[in-house]
């Protein structure tokens, strides 16, 4: 990579992205929290460490279909020199017995069933002559137990009663619910879902399945926003496109903070310095405006207006992914006391060269080259690169490369961070 000349001029003086990450984040209070079942914590937040309710396995169980038995009577058996047991008891899963084993005896027992407290091994099946087949009264033993405790699931070998089974800040999933459920836990206390308002602005927007008239644009921003929050776990509470006139834009806020309660509102375009800002033209005395050393995305807005944490991203649709990324989606997590805020992050060799703006902290949406699986590469989503307007190239992106501001040139085989999109 080739490094950058220090930045010059009116803009110089800005914001670095940990420093308006940071003033974000200190704003954020997370949600409260409610216990609920299980079934309905999927995809929520633990708000509170899961402690096992009882032991895991619950008692001492067969890990294979075979023969309960004492080693000592098995120790010696193998193909040359078999070992009869006398069978007498059967113990299907589920069942509640526990017969008293006494030399040379052994009892019929299933995976999962209790083992009795005599036996101190389990024999599989296949480890003897003909199978159940032909073990009603007994069975010829044709190869040892390996050792004492053979094939036995130790009561709490996974997890004691009591132990931690997941910490909170962790997102609860099928896994998650699963482990939960086998540790007896049926309601963990999760955050609840942040509450999301989307506004999207510009006079020039249009449904995207119309016919445009000269100078409108299909409105991407509200869907990008809306899949964007419900992937972070957040609910929506309402997804509104306005023109650039105050009033509209003022009433679609005021709806969306004092009457439908939303924890968030993100809204796209109208931060700039331009003449029809609408966004700044209302909120300019309630929220900051600042200038982030990023490309695409440096004109943000950040505030909290009564309950609401507001973000105001810029408007074209790169900007406004990657804006999300780099600040509302930490936001969003951290409403739900997420203990990881940030996705996974790789460092990859560049498959081709670009160029990046100096000073500028550059957010690329990439694809990532598989074809080798011991090498896997990196290179822009589109030909255009991280131009904030080529809204059809994020159909390709599966990561995005976050190049350093001190950088101006990308050269093939250079290392860059990649981080992960899914």
């Amino acid at each position: 990579m080739r490094p950058a000349s220090p930045p010059t001029g009116a803009g110089a003086i800005r914001r670095t992205v940990e420093e308006h990450l940071a003033v974000v984040l200190s704003a954020v209070t997370p949600v409260p929290s409610a216990t609920v079942p299980l079934g309905d914590a999927i995809g929520r937040t633990l708000a509170a460490p899961v402690l096992a309710r009882v032991d895991v396995p619950l008692f001492d169980n067969s890990a294979m279909d075979g023969y309960a038995a004492r080693h000592e009577d098995v120790a010696a058996a193998d193909a040359a020199h078999p070992v009869t047991v006398r069978i007498v008891a059967d113990i299907p899963a589920g069942s509640s017995v526990d017969p008293s084993l006494g030399a040379g005896e052994a009892a019929r027992i299933m995976t999962g069933a209790p083992v009795p407290t005599a036996a101190t091994v389990v024999i599989p099946v296949e480890d003897t002559h003909g199978g159940f087949a032909h073990s009603q009264t007994s069975a010829i033993v044709l190869a040892a137990p390996r050792s004492e405790g053979a094939h036995i699931r130790r009561r709490g070998e996974d997890v004691r009663a009591g132990a931690e089974v997941a910490p909170a800040g962790i997102v609860v999933g099928a896994l998650q619910a699963t482990a939960f459920a086998a540790s007896g836990v049926d309601r963990v206390d999760v955050r609840r879902r942040p509450r999301v308002a989307v506004i999207s602005t510009g006079s020039e927007l249009a449904p995207p399945g119309g016919v445009f008239a000269r100078g409108q644009i299909p409105e991407s921003n509200s869907i990008l926003l809306a899949a964007s929050c419900r992937e972070a776990g957040a609910d929506l509470v309402s997804v509104t496109t306005v023109t650039d006139e105050d009033a509209a834009f003022d009433a679609a806020f005021t709806h969306a903070v004092d009457d439908l309660g939303a924890d968030l509102v993100v809204t796209s375009g109208g931060v700039s310095a331009g003449a029809y800002e609408v966004v700044r033209s209302v909120l300019s005395d309630r929220i900051d405006f600042v200038s982030v050393a990023m490309q695409p995305g440096e004109p943000q807005a950040f505030g909290r207006v009564g309950d609401a944490l507001v973000f105001g991203l810029p408007g074209n649709p790169v900007s406004v992914a990657m804006s999300f990324e780099a600040f509302v989606r930490p936001a969003l997590l951290a409403l739900q006391g997420r203990s990881d805020l940030q996705r996974p992050t790789m460092r990859l060799p560049a498959a081709t060269g670009w160029r990046t703006r100096q000073g500028r902290r550059q957010f690329l949406p990439a694809r990532i080259d598989r074809a080798d699986p011991t090498g896997w590469t990196v290179r822009p989503a589109t030909a255009g690169g991280s131009g904030s307007h080529l809204a059809a190239g994020l159909a390709q992106a599966e990561a995005y490369a976050v190049v350093p501001e001190d950088v101006a040139t990308v050269s093939a085989g250079d290392l860059v961070d990649v981080v992960l999109l899914s």
